[in-house]
């Protein structure tokens, strides 16, 4: 596995300057610009253009508050996929339950007023959430910030959700 951190020589840590990261990236992409490369062989431009492309994909890990924490953890051996990992706890599964009962709700009632709630909550939570995931992260306990970071996913997942049922209901309206 790649360590987006060192590609471009950052600390391992979830707190990032993004200016710092841009700096970097913009860095890493000037080495392996094809410009430098035409009078290179066939070999070491293929080489440049891997380079190049993992640069872009370790930077969109590293500038997503989410795939920079999930990469994190996997760097210290824990990864989203492992059955070792801690279940989600029951009570956030039937909080999971009531959410989209009051989503199907206030779909079928057509009720913007309580989907502007629901985001309202939504972007509380998350924000929330953000900061668990940063506390267990910066305790280095790896395993509940897998956890957190599930229920994170979800909640991002809802949210996807909430703007859904509010396009198909702006829909109706036209």
């Amino acid at each position: 596995m790649q360590n987006c951190f060192a590609l471009f020589n950052l600390p391992e840590q979830f707190d990032l300057d993004r200016q710092v990261l841009e700096a970097a990236w913009h860095t890493v992409q000037k080495e392996a610009h094809p410009d430098r490369f035409t009078s290179a062989s066939e070999s070491e431009k293929r080489a440049a253009m891997q380079w190049a492309s993992l640069a872009n994909d370790a930077y969109q890990v590293l500038r997503n508050p989410i795939r920079r924490a999930k990469h994190l953890c996997q760097l210290n051996g824990y990864a989203l996929g492992d059955e070792s990992a801690p279940a989600v706890p029951a009570d956030f599964i039937f909080e999971q339950i009531e959410w989209r009962e009051h989503l199907d709700n206030a779909r079928i009632d057509k009720d913007i007023e309580a989907l502007e709630a629901m985001s309202g909550q939504l972007r509380e939570r998350t924000a929330g959430q953000m900061l668990l995931i940063r506390q267990k992260l910066d305790s280095q306990d790896f395993a509940a910030a897998m956890q957190e970071i599930r229920k994170m996913m979800f909640l991002q997942k809802f949210g996807d959700e909430i703007s859904f049922v509010f396009d198909e209901l702006d829909r109706l309206e036209i």
